[in-house]
């Protein structure tokens, strides 16, 4: 299978509500309808694909092999094609239909966290869901809102839903994935917690402020990486490292969360899945984010997402 990836952009001459497609090729980014175009040089109606990457997503199940198909013909013409020009505003790649998140996946991280988790016979992933309205792409500022002093990051590996998914088994769940993202799970650590309420924990005021989920850079397809169990994930901050993981060492995996999540409602195309943060947050050291911090987020084979902190101007 050709590795390539999807894209969402905008050109330095579009307005803001003006985006285009892009497929990336050998680590260049092509305008996707241009691409296409020269590629099929007789077509009169382009796919709705070509047009919106979240379009693609939602149809993954019925698009992803003309899809295919489309990248090896482009990539054995790439000399004919013409690269977008640097400068160009990658956004993120499309709007997820639902986000996912499984927290203290790692035991390393949960150790930093000072959380302790019962034995995985005994358990199941602990998830939580994030406000899409919370995704931004990379190159995007986050608003540091003044009602956090503890503001953290999490760098993971997004998973793709490409096809509806109800009671899958985890021995199948990876036909049920239509490709990977980096996402970078901002948290309020100190909104995560509450004192007002009987419930101690309120995830969704720690996680779905506006521009809490920087996304992107890319959709890959799951054809591009040969084992998701073997991503290495990376943040640094202001360009020192603070974590340095894999997936290998993720406790549920993510067939195993597609098993979990999927047993208990039926998972759409579009629908990210967060899979969970390996050690070296921000919470663990006593070190929060500032205006001005800049953070760089990957996943091997996926990509990586750069995002400035900003204050909220009131």
């Amino acid at each position: 299978m050709t590795k390539y990836g999807l894209a969402t952009y905008q050109s330095n001459a579009d307005s803001n509500a003006v985006t285009h497609t892009a497929i990336v090729l050998d680590n260049e980014y092509f305008d996707l309808q241009q691409a296409y175009k020269a590629v099929n040089q007789t077509v009169d109606t382009l796919p709705a694909w070509v047009v919106s990457i979240s379009e693609a997503v939602q149809q993954w199940q019925s698009v992803n092999a003309d899809i295919e198909a489309f990248a090896e013909i482009a990539l054995t013409q790439k000399a004919n094609l013409t690269p977008l020009a640097a400068n160009i505003k990658v956004m993120a790649p499309f709007k997820p239909t639902t986000i996912f998140g499984t927290a203290s996946n790692y035991h390393e991280h949960a150790a930093e966290m000072q959380t302790v988790l019962a034995a995985k016979e005994d358990s199941s992933p602990y998830v939580f869901m994030k406000a899409t309205t919370s995704v931004v792409g990379t190159k995007d500022d986050v608003i540091l809102p003044p009602e956090t002093k503890k503001l953290d990051w999490e760098v993971e590996l997004g998973v793709v839903i490409g096809k509806p998914a109800r009671r899958v088994k985890a021995e199948d769940a990876l036909d049920y994935i239509a490709g990977y993202t980096v996402v970078n799970d901002i948290s309020a650590r100190d909104l995560n917690r509450r004192s007002d309420y009987p419930f101690k924990h309120d995830w969704f005021r720690g996680k779905s402020w506006d521009t809490f989920c920087p996304m992107g850079p890319v959709f890959v397809p799951k054809s591009g990486i040969e084992d998701p169990h073997k991503v290495k994930l990376a943040l640094f901050l202001n360009d020192k490292q603070m974590q340095d993981g894999n997936t290998s060492e993720l406790i549920w995996d993510l067939f195993e969360q597609i098993e979990y999540l999927s047993s208990i409602l039926t998972l759409q195309p579009g629908d990210v899945i967060m899979t969970g943060t390996p050690a070296g947050v921000g919470k663990g050291i006593g070190l929060f984010l500032k205006p001005g911090d800049v953070l760089r987020a990957s996943a091997e084979g996926v990509g990586e997402i750069i995002n400035t902190i900003t204050a909220e101007q009131l």
